[in-house]
């Protein structure tokens, strides 16, 4: 059976001895590969390689990392197809919402392409009688990256693409439920010309994530997953000092108002529930029906989600794959029972959907009303391809709904009143608004990321927060006076 290993310092590490973890396929339900889990010792290598590339690369010249991340976006448009693949094989979603992964991912590495400008420090002349000040950006050396099985490309893309450039080394840790995509992305960035051991890639569980977050040598820590773990991580990771941006789970709510368009709205409540099996941090989970639209936009949906075709991810005729494993299909399934107990309406049952009597991970898509705010089905984050639907009077009802739950990653409306739209948009508690935009990830050139339980940590995700945290600012004032002016003063310094 194929073995997936580590990649430290350009070599790859593969430990006979060690401890390993099954890569099934979601589609076939069969074990595929099996994973080497990193040892601690191993992740100390991985961060020892980090550490003695990081010197040599921060001093490589800025207009040469960006020439790398160049060709590195170049090699990745060249090769969306052989990724897209991968990410089909492990993880299970359709090619085509592999290929729009991927696409997303790249619109990160042609930001990091930019860094001769997003790097640039600023000057200050004459702030006092001959001393000027200057600004620089510097790079924090060793910084790690933990990511999820449900974006093995793209949320990797997110986070190593800026934080190279900006001339920090690397160790990632990506999910062990699909290995693969990060090593093909290591591959790529050294056939870029990236210098061995300036990214390095450890596969493994909990024991890896502790070590990186203990290792005196990693100054930063990026994390996406559930908001448990990023909990977890931004604690532990803090208490060693480390910088730490930690994005967590999502309830996110679509809001759909009286007059808005009820197709349009069914459209998009549809796409954005069940793209990916729905296993996207960013997918709606519950739609918030507001007055008299709830009958119709119910039954609008329902419609949709009836004719959705569940099949291998392989397959061109499939618009939804498998769940990741056995064990999350059961455990997403296990809801449906759960709503009805508690006084929900299953009006779709994935359970019943014909690819879920074949092998693989399948569940079809779900769709359950009349959901209460106390419902499991509405409070948990059930990751996977299950709709709720809640019932209010009015939009200051939808709102409170939404103020009052604990996550606060994503937030549409569906409306044509522009005042509607706008007052949401500036009283909404969430970190990413969508105005009859059911997905409001923001562009590479903006920040993404939640608001309360939703992120741990001060800065978002890639763009200009990116840059930022993983870089850190160094003022100098300095002056180079006439010598013949030069006087002993112990005054405190003025400006004026």
């Amino acid at each position: 059976m194929r073995t997936i290993g580590h990649l430290i310092g350009g070599a790859e590490v593969v430990d006979a001895a060690g401890r390993f973890a099954p890569v099934w396929n979601p589609a076939t339900g069969e074990q595929q590969a099996r994973v080497a889990l990193a040892s601690p010792e191993q992740v100390r290598a991985a961060v020892g390689a980090a550490r003695a590339a990081a010197p040599g690369w921060r001093a490589t010249p800025l207009g040469r990392r960006a020439e790398v991340m160049f060709r590195f976006r170049d090699l990745l448009d060249a090769g969306r197809k052989e990724v897209a693949r991968l990410l089909t094989a492990e993880h299970g979603k359709t090619l085509d919402d592999a290929l729009g992964e991927i696409a997303r991912g790249l619109e990160n590495v042609e930001f990091a392409c930019g860094a001769p400008h997003l790097l640039r420090g600023g000057y200050s002349e004459q702030v006092s009688a001959g001393v000027d000040v200057h600004e620089v950006r510097q790079p924090l050396g060793v910084v790690a990256g933990i990511t999820p099985f449900n974006f093995p490309a793209m949320v990797p893309l997110w986070m190593l693409a800026n934080a190279l450039v900006c001339g920090n080394a690397f160790v990632l840790k990506p999910s062990e439920r699909d290995p693969s995509p990060a090593l093909f992305l290591a591959e790529l960035l050294g056939r870029a010309g990236l210098p061995d051991g300036v990214l390095n890639v450890v596969q493994g569980d909990k024991v890896a994530v502790d070590a990186l977050l203990d290792h005196p040598d990693v100054a930063a820590v990026s994390f996406v997953g559930s908001t448990p773990i990023a909990r977890y991580v931004y604690e532990r990771a803090t208490a060693a000092g480390k910088r730490v941006q930690a994005l967590g789970g999502a309830k996110n709510h679509l809001v759909v108002l009286p007059d808005a368009e009820i197709a349009a709205a069914a459209d998009a409540a549809v796409s954005a529930a069940y793209g990916s099996a729905g296993e996207r941090c960013m997918a709606v989970s519950v739609v918030v029906a507001v007055g008299e639209v709830a009958d119709p936009l119910v039954e609008a949906i329902a419609t949709r989600v009836r004719g959705i075709r569940v099949g291998p991810g392989y397959d061109d005729a499939s618009e939804m794959g498998p769940l990741i494993t056995a064990a999350h299909r059961g455990r997403v399934a296990g809801y449906l029972d759960i709503a009805t107990a508690q006084g929900a309406s299953v009006v779709v049952d994935g359970r019943a959907d014909p690819a879920t009597s074949g092998p693989g991970f399948f569940l079809g898509p779900s769709l359950v009303d009349h959901v209460r705010p106390t419902s499991a089905v509405y409070t948990d984050e059930i990751f996977g391809p299950v709709l709720a639907v809640v019932r209010v009077a009015t939009y200051d009802e939808a709102l409170r709904l939404i103020e009052d739950n604990p996550y606060g990653n994503g937030a549409a409306i569906f409306t044509r009143d522009g005042g509607a739209a706008r007052r949401f948009t500036a009283e909404v508690e969430a970190g990413m608004v969508g105005v009859n935009v059911a997905i409001p990830v923001p562009v590479a050139y903006y920040s993404f990321g939640g608001w309360k339980g939703s992120l741990f940590g001060d800065l978002h995700m890639y763009g200009p927060d990116g840059i930022r945290f993983y870089t850190r600012t160094k003022v100098v004032t300095s002056r180079w006076p006439d010598p013949t002016t030069s006087s002993v003063d112990l005054g405190f310094p003025r400006t004026r």
